[in-house]
């Protein structure tokens, strides 16, 4: 019964409510979980006195980025950011476990729809470049002044990062 009315609602009433409430529960549950997460390093070192930020290149789209990934078990997520840049830059060194921030990008894979993705970003600093590396040949990498390579990313949140880094 209608509480306006007193009379029977009709069918596709109580359709539309079983809808509004499966919908309802999709958008809290996403809203619980938040965004999909990954993890990524801001590798630097010092070169005479001066700080150096790397940067790599997407394989997709070959845009100017950081190294970064998913979580993986077993792993912290600063343990992950790291193993991250060694497959992705073939650097090692010492990460920090602290995040020195976090940015938003659309992840845009060639079969899946666009999703946005939540990377949180740790320091590490760099003591071994390595010329062999797992993505080795999919990627260039340059190394440049935090304000440079803020010049050079196109996704502003990282952009901030990178220059509040120098």
């Amino acid at each position: 019964m209608s509480r306006l009315s007193g009379s029977k609602m009709p069918s596709y009433s109580a359709k539309a409510g079983r809808l509004w409430g499966f919908l309802t529960r999709r958008l809290v549950s996403k809203q619980k979980r938040g965004l999909p997460s990954q993890c990524g390093a801001l590798c630097w070192r010092e070169v005479g006195g001066r700080k150096e930020v790397l940067l790599i290149t997407s394989r997709e789209s070959g845009r100017w980025i950081i190294p970064k990934g998913w979580p993986m078990k077993g792993k912290t997520l600063a343990e992950a950011a790291a193993q991250e840049a060694w497959e992705e830059a073939g650097v090692r060194g010492v990460v920090h476990s602290t995040s020195v921030g976090r940015f938003r990008y659309v992840k845009r894979p060639r079969s899946l729809a666009a999703t946005e993705v939540e990377v949180t970003v740790f320091p590490l600093h760099v003591h071994e470049e390595h010329d062999d590396f797992p993505e080795r040949g999919e990627r260039e990498k340059m190394w440049v002044a935090p304000r440079d390579a803020a010049q050079l990313v196109d996704n502003p949140s990282l952009r901030a990062l990178l220059a509040s880094f120098g």
